[in-house]
């Protein structure tokens, strides 16, 4: 059960292991873009591929897809990137249901594990295979890998790095699953220290703050780049957001927010020192270097908000 291009991933490599998948559930076909095209899910189009029976329910509580799940007669189901099941659902196989986290569980649970764990600074994570319950990513451990966090790295380039070593984790699930070496390990037992969680992101959670210390500011904007960005605006001009999608910390002595613009350089004081913007996306065009950004100035910029 998935959607994304995440969960596509893992689903070829199910195919090509030794398990046996008898159907598919992603989600129903949606209208997209500017000409509301129909939009199939990543999980759909490799199932019709692969010639695998499919449903897209509208609502997981429904009688007729739980009679569909019934038929199907699976010993286990399969969550990738996918809503919340009910019980009635994941209590179904004989043999559970197992759900695929981007992150070390408990750390970081909820929607968004990977910026979350970026954003909070953190030099570690990985994926965890782990057993549905009534409480979101709580459940039993089966098995997990470690996967490091590079200090410039961005959420995009540990997004691959985690599905790679995820989809590989998952069949290493499976197989324990299917010899009966499941050794499951409560989540309570690995509690060390704080507990960060990994809700989803809002768009107020996406702008930068600049009363944060450098280092901070850092870990936003590469905890949120490429996508959705995290993004500033001109001091009050607030209805054209300009994303910010790399740079680095620097040395200076600018209040939070001054902007100073020199040498094709923009730098943007914060709470100890200064952050240097690189890359950026000013509303309504294609991401461009400082340099390119700067060069099209028609007004200087003193303040980010």
């Amino acid at each position: 059960m998935g959607t994304p291009d995440f969960a596509a991933h893992c689903l070829n490599d199910i195919l090509n292991s030794e398990h046996n998948v008898v159907g598919v559930v992603t989600a129903p076909d949606r209208q997209s873009g500017r000409g509301r095209k129909v939009s199939e899910s990543a999980v759909k189009k490799l199932a019709i591929l692969k010639g695998i029976n499919i449903y897209q329910p509208e609502k997981l509580k429904s009688v007729e897809f739980h009679n569909v799940l019934k038929t199907w007669n699976a010993d286990l189901f399969v969550v990738v990137a996918f809503r919340m099941l009910p019980e009635v659902v994941w209590a179904m196989p004989k043999k559970g249901t197992i759900n695929l986290h981007a992150s070390l569980l408990p750390q970081f649970r909820g929607a968004a594990p990977i910026q979350r764990a970026i954003m909070q600074g953190a030099t570690e994570s990985g994926a965890t295979v782990f057993r549905l319950s009534n409480k979101i990513d709580t459940g039993n451990i089966i098995c997990s890998t470690k996967v490091s966090i590079g200090p410039n790295e961005n959420a995009g380039s540990l997004h691959e790095r985690i599905l790679e070593a995820g989809s590989h984790l998952l069949i290493d699930a499976l197989n324990l699953i299917s010899d009966g070496k499941d050794a499951e390990i409560p989540q309570d037992e690995l509690i060390v220290g704080e507990l960060f969680e990994a809700p989803k992101i809002f768009k107020e959670d996406r702008r930068i703050n600049w009363s944060m210390n450098s280092s901070n500011v850092h870990n936003h904007i590469r905890g949120l780049s490429p996508y959705p960005s995290a993004f500033t605006t001109k001091s009050g001009n607030y209805n054209d957001p300009i994303k910010i999608i790399e740079g680095h910390p620097i040395k200076g002595n600018l209040k939070p927010g001054i902007v100073e613009v020199e040498n094709d350089r923009i730098i943007v004081g914060t709470a100890d020192g200064c952050y240097e913007i690189t890359k950026l996306q000013p509303a309504g065009k294609s991401v461009m270097a400082a340099k390119s950004y700067v060069n099209g100035l028609r007004e200087g910029i003193e303040k980010f908000d």
